[in-house]
């Protein structure tokens, strides 16, 4: 049905015509505000529902655990079975800190979340079997427990927004008594508070993404990320940063790379660039985030993604 809507007005309402680079770009902008927005209302709507029946006190106690390694590795493993994309991390940073889940903690899950879930893990075996699929589900857990390991140990609080902090505060224990009709409308009222303050931010990712799906060619990360290039890991983390899709989006792609011959190692870091460190991703995450500790998390994973690329280079 939006794909429907999006063709119509981009083709019979703009008149615009079919294969043009213009075209792709608006058919591609169109349809996934469209998606994203549906999808971003229910997340929040659900999320804020559910966090209405759990007080915050029991999220920290399994989250917060006193030996935080334990805590990064919980929080990484609920990630990979949770399924959220990256346009819900505004509401989960916030419901997370509100609950008083570690900074380092509450990254590990925000890492692992987008970049393992559970479709892409069904679409890798059937394409790939059980080693690659593996490797992914490995190397996706390295980097999220380590990436949140590295953010809790800078204690980076002093950098996540104020108003994060601020979010609801106190009113945790009048929401659990709550009837259903007064969670209903606490979930709307939540939902449109955190969408007036992203809305902007999600045109623009989405735009980015349509300019990239319209104007770059499909062979781009082949001709210089291909065979041979000892730079390919990174040229490939670069590529992959503007782009926005979820794990199981991007594993058409990764096939059609995979057949091309390029290696395991350059494609998984380009996944994980796409589904993790992508750029539409931390201009949402910006609103959370302070410009300082966007930094350190993009530097972070940066490195880390780029290191696990070479090692199954090596290794494969």
């Amino acid at each position: 049905m939006l794909k429907l809507l999006s063709e119509y007005i981009t083709y019979s309402l703009l008149k615009l015509q079919h294969g043009t680079h213009i075209a792709d770009a608006i058919d591609f902008f169109i349809y996934d505000t469209l998606k994203i927005f549906i999808l971003l209302s229910v997340i929040i709507f659900a999320v804020s529902i559910i966090r209405s029946y759990f007080p915050p006190e029991k999220t920290k106690r399994i989250l917060s655990h006193k030996k935080e390694f334990i805590g990064n590795i919980l929080a990484a493993m609920l990630g990979v079975v949770t399924p959220f994309c990256s346009c819900s991390a505004v509401p989960l940073f916030i419901g997370f800190v509100e609950a008083g889940v570690p900074l380092g903690v509450t990254f590990s899950f925000l890492i692992s979340s987008p970049m393992v879930n559970e479709v892409a893990v069904v679409l890798l075996f059937g394409l790939f079997g059980w080693k690659v699929t593996a490797i992914y589900i490995g190397s996706g857990l390295f980097v999220a427990i380590f990436g949140g390991l590295v953010i809790g140990k800078l204690k980076l609080e002093k950098w996540v927004e104020e108003y994060v902090y601020q979010f609801h505060n106190g009113q945790e224990y009048e929401i659990i008594k709550q009837t259903f009709k007064e969670r209903l409308q606490y979930a709307k009222d939540s939902t449109l508070d955190i969408l007036k303050r992203i809305w902007l931010y999600i045109f623009i990712a989405i735009g980015i993404g349509g300019f990239i799906h319209g104007y770059v060619p499909e062979d781009f990360l082949v001709r210089y990320a291909g065979p041979g290039n000892p730079f390919a890991v990174p040229i490939a983390v670069l590529i992959g940063v503007p782009l926005y899709a979820n794990a199981a989006g991007v594993i058409p792609i990764v096939f059609a790379l995979m057949e091309k011959g390029l290696s395991t190692g350059t494609v998984l870091a380009f996944m994980m660039a796409v589904t993790a460190l992508s750029f539409p991703e931390m201009i949402i995450l910006r609103k959370v985030l302070k410009i300082q500790l966007l930094a350190v998390f993009v530097g972070i994973m940066t490195v880390t993604i780029i290191a696990v690329g070479y090692l199954f280079n090596t290794i494969l």
